[in-house]
Order: C-alpha cells, then sequence, then structure tokens
C-alpha cells in the first residue's frame, strides 16, 4: 500500500480526492437499465431479460450491454447496426434513468460528509456523462461532486486510466493523492493502471467475484469506506 503514498506524498491529509464509479456503486440502475434493455429487445419481437441477467452485462458502456443483450438472444450485432441500436437504446433508457433507481445504503451521507470535509469528490462512470449528471442532481448530490467524468466525455474508457486521470486533472491532484471507490473489474484495474489506491464494495456488478478484483481493500458497503481509508494509511 505504501506505493500509493509515493511521489512525495504522504497519509496526513489522504485522500485529498475520492472517485467513485456510478451504477452498482452509488446507485442500483439496475430496474431502470433493465427495463431500457427490455423495451429495446422488444422493437425486435425478443423476449426479455430478467433483471439478474441485466445485471451481469453492465460495466463497460451502453454498447457493450445493448451487445451482451442481444446476444443473449442469439443475435450478433456489430459495425454500424450495433451503433445504431446502442443510438436507440440511449433514446429509451433517457426516459428510464430515475424511475426505479435508488442510492445505495450510504452513499449521500458518504459524498455529502467527505465534500463537507474538503476532500474532492468525481464520479467516473463507462454510463454517457449527461446521464450521470442527471441522476446526480436527481439525488441533490450535484452539489458534493465535483467532477463528472463518462463514458462519452472523450477519453478512453475503463479499465483505461485515462477517464480517472482526466478526473484528477480536473479536480487539480495526482494519483498518489487519490482513492478509487468502485465494484467492478473495469473500476479496479482502471485505479491500478493509474495507479491509484481502490476500494471495492460488495453488491454491485459484477462477475467475477469481489475478493479476486485485486483492490487494496474490499467492503460490505459504502458505510465501511472510513474504515477502509484508515486500514490504507497505516503503515506497512
Amino acid at each position: 500500500m505504501s506505493s500509493h503514498f509515493a511521489q512525495g506524498g504522504d497519509r496526513c491529509g489522504w485522500p485529498q480526492v475520492v472517485l467513485f464509479d456510478l451504477d452498482g456503486t452509488l446507485i442500483d440502475s439496475v430496474p431502470d437499465i433493465a427495463a431500457a434493455v427490455n423495451d429495446l429487445l422488444a422493437t425486435e419481437g425478443k423476449d426479455a431479460l430478467s433483471v439478474d441477467e441485466v445485471r451481469m452485462m453492465i460495466g463497460n458502456g451502453v454498447r457493450k450491454l445493448v451487445e451482451r443483450a442481444f446476444a443473449a438472444r442469439d443475435i450478433l450485432l456489430e459495425g454500424d447496426t450495433l451503433s445504431a441500436m446502442t443510438d436507440r437504446m440511449m433514446g429509451i433508457y433517457g426516459n428510464h434513468l430515475i424511475n426505479e433507481t435508488t442510492l445505495m445504503p450510504g452513499a449521500e451521507m458518504l459524498v455529502t460528509a467527505y465534500a463537507r470535509a474538503g476532500v474532492k469528490i468525481g464520479v467516473v462512470t463507462n454510463k454517457p456523462e449527461g446521464f450521470a449528471r442527471t441522476i446526480v442532481e436527481h439525488f441533490g448530490l450535484g452539489g458534493s461532486v465535483h467532477a463528472i467524468v463518462g463514458g462519452d466525455t472523450g477519453p478512453a474508457r475503463k479499465p483505461a486510466p485515462d477517464m480517472l486521470l482526466h478526473a484528477l486533472e480536473l479536480l487539480g491532484f495526482g494519483a498518489h493523492r487519490a482513492l478509487m471507490v468502485g465494484d467492478s473489474p473495469a473500476d479496479i484495474e482502471a485505479a491500478k493502471a493509474a495507479p491509484m489506491a481502490s476500494i471495492a464494495v460488495r453488491g454491485g456488478y459484477t462477475t467475477v467475484p469481489v475478493d479476486e478484483l485485486g483492490a487494496d481493500v474490499v467492503i460490505d458497503d459504502l458505510t465501511q469506506v472510513p474504515q477502509a481509508i484508515e486500514r490504507l494509511k497505516e503503515p506497512v
């Protein structure tokens, strides 16, 4: 863990930035995403997927979600056809953003408390930036979130580190001053590539067991983030 405090960093006052994934970390959005996916499948006369099936398809952006959903119905989408279907999905999901989506336990308290304490908060999600902003504002977190980087913001998407590094550039801090909190392989791999410390939260959207993601600390829910941070600050 000490490598995260290299480049002249120290444990006093760390972290100065906490980056959060959105889907499966700060919010449970799978009911709305599943509804949108099934509306899309219905336009092609295909049977609906279960919420649990869709849950396992989330994590690498809308395009990959659409590809996986149709693959589950034995339809291979690629190229322009996949792009067109992704555009259709975006239009449908835009009307499903906040119908059934809820905050994860402890999310509001955690984000607002750290923001009040002077920690910069970023949301880094493969979800389109506009959708992410709508959701963050809906739950009253807009005043506490200082940067939002989405899948269409520009940088290469997670698991590449580019989105995390872009968020840090916006916030004015280096990776050694930051912490990533996420629930999926894309989140933790991006953090390791940055490199920055990472916390993985159980209960999100991942097909890989959380304990195998390679995060510095694994927690059961967001209420355990403060204790996890104290563990990361301990000398090794």
